[in-house]
């Protein structure tokens, strides 16, 4: 049985467009921690298709009915100084194979050396694990959406 104590968990992404395998992520940690932010944050090496705004509103939109979600942004500093200044000490990532897990893993021992910021992994459900940001933006863009 897991048991978590009054924890706070930042779920951040680009979220460049929300997609239904970020909405699964989300419904799930919810059930997790007592009450997770997703973050819309700021990353240097992605060019924003979405404005920061429209991200947010998207969020919300999709947060409706959890009711210990709460959005927001951070746009400058890193993911480790935000969550020093919002008193989180976990991180939520969602992980759809090995390429994912082999690039976060760095990311999160870092988090944790820097700041005693822990990762927590949520899988991604298997029908949606093939939808990525990018591949929603680049077949919508051609008048398809898959997800």
């Amino acid at each position: 049985m897991l048991l978590f104590l009054a924890v706070r968990a930042l779920f951040p992404g680009s979220f460049d467009p929300v997609t239904q395998g970020h909405q699964d992520i989300l419904r799930r940690a919810a059930l997790l921690f007592d009450e997770v932010v997703v973050c819309v944050m700021f990353n240097a090496n992605k060019a924003g298709r979405f404005p920061v705004p429209e991200r947010l509103d998207r969020l919300r939109a999709a947060a409706t009915d959890l009711s210990n979600v709460t959005v927001d942004s951070h746009t400058g500093g890193l993911l480790v100084d935000y969550c020093g200044r919002a008193g989180i000490d976990v991180v939520i990532r969602g992980v759809r194979g090995v390429p994912d897990l082999d690039y976060e893993m760095p990311m999160a021992r870092m988090n944790h050396e820097l700041a005693g910021v822990e990762t927590f992994f949520i899988a991604a459900d298997p029908d949606l694990a093939h939808i990525s940001s990018t591949l929603v933006t680049a077949t919508s863009q051609l008048g398809r959406a898959p997800g």
